[in-house]
């Protein structure tokens, strides 16, 4: 192997600095070789114009077939995506889908998910309030936000959203054993497969319902549902605990947060820099490509460090610093491209709501537990914390 060839892609995070990237990233160059689990040599790019510049160029594909990844133990396919799956689709199947999908995020729909997620939040730090401090803030708040927006989002009946949340939540525990895992995958698909021929019958205001209008089959609407389900939830679960995490140990940036419930947006988009809780996501080139001086050759793999390019100080002043008041313009949380994420808008509405609600709500919110006693998600492929135990004055 050549002598930039990285042997495996760095993912242990530096000790006592769980914010920051898997130690080894920021001493590499912009683009290595990296050896694969499966034997590939491909690529890893870790400057922030690189990672932008491969997710806007439609010459690399995110086809799950011919993609190889870095992490040892992460599912592959050997299949091309089946029908409805868009975020693993190219052009142009993936434009119909998204073309689609992109009109229902309307305006209006926006609105009232952004009066529902204040409400659902209120409902929960009501919640949180009565059971009364010491609490598990993942359990009390980041995970049953965004769950209860999905299912708003998806127009999942209120009868059926205890069991749905229950069932959708253990999809992304590490605690759930791999027949309960199995059993509430089959159960959540189940329940959306009759949740789609009921929109048919019975349209409400809701995604599905909307979708249910265009010419896609209910294969395609239940596995565009179990997408949407899996990108909005444990994605949106984390960056809230975790973002949380982060605000209680600096203390100044919270105080900004606590005394201006205003500067949320600014804040949110730096934790989304700061935190980049996904990790990396991967893709193989169609042909020859020439990038950074070197040739990607057809059917190579090129994985992209999101955290990397989040903290590159080619693009980011200081960016190893958590600034609420930074402007954080051209950040890859979200992705970029064509495959940016569709749902962005609502995650940051559900960030932008729950976070200020939380510090002004509880203005003595502290850690209830060592930093080094948290245990994080450094086992799974999003980041954020297993549990965040916090406390406050009553």
């Amino acid at each position: 192997m050549a002598n930039d060839t990285i042997p495996s892609l760095p993912t242990e995070r530096p000790a006592g600095r769980p914010f920051d990237p898997p130690a080894g990233l920021a001493e590499l160059g912009p683009l290595s070789r990296l050896q694969y689990p499966d034997g590939h040599l491909g690529w890893l790019a870790t400057s922030h114009a690189l990672v932008r510049e491969v997710l806007a160029d439609p010459r690399f594909s995110v086809r799950p077939e011919i993609r190889h990844v870095p992490i040892p133990g992460t599912p592959g396919s050997d299949r091309p995506a089946p029908p409805g799956i868009f975020t693993a689709m190219d052009a142009p199947e993936h434009t119909r889908y998204r073309r689609l999908l992109t009109g229902q995020f309307t305006v209006r729909r926006m609105r009232r998910l952004t009066e529902q997620v204040q409400a659902i939040t209120t409902e929960h730090l009501d919640a949180m309030a009565r059971h009364g401090s010491p609490a598990d803030l993942v359990t009390e708040l980041a995970q049953p936000v965004p769950a209860q927006v999905i299912c708003e989002l998806l127009g999942v009946p209120y009868a059926d959203r205890a069991r749905f949340q229950a069932d959708a939540l253990k999809l992304f525990r590490l605690g759930t054993a791999q027949e309960e895992m199995i059993a509430a995958y089959t159960a959540v698909q189940g329940f959306i497969a009759e949740l789609v021929p009921a929109k048919r019958a019975q349209p409400g205001d809701d995604l599905l319902s909307g979708l249910t209008a265009t010419d896609l089959t209910d294969e395609e609407l239940i596995n565009i549902g179990f997408v949407l389900l899996g990108a909005g939830l444990d994605t949106t679960a984390n960056m809230l605990a975790l973002g949380t995490y982060a605000l209680l140990t600096h203390p100044d940036q919270l105080a900004l947060l606590r005394s201006d419930p205003g500067l949320a947006d600014h804040a949110v988009e730096e934790l989304l820099r700061y935190l980049s809780v996904i990790p990396f996501t991967v893709r193989t080139a169609l042909e020859d490509v020439e990038l950074d001086g070197r040739t990607i050759k057809a059917g190579e793999s090129i994985t992209l460090s999101v955290p990397a390019a989040n903290r590159d100080s080619a693009h980011f002043a200081d960016p190893d610093t958590l600034d609420l008041l930074r402007a954080t313009g051209g950040h890859v949380a979200f992705g970029h491209g064509i495959h940016q994420c569709l749902g962005q808008q609502l995650a940051r509405v559900e960030l932008q709501v729950a976070l200020p609600a939380l510090v002004t709500r509880f203005p003595t919110l502290r850690l209830a537990a060592e930093p080094q006693d948290i245990a994080m998600r450094t086992d799974m492929i999003i980041y954020g914390v297993h549990a965040l135990p916090v406390a406050w004055e009553v």
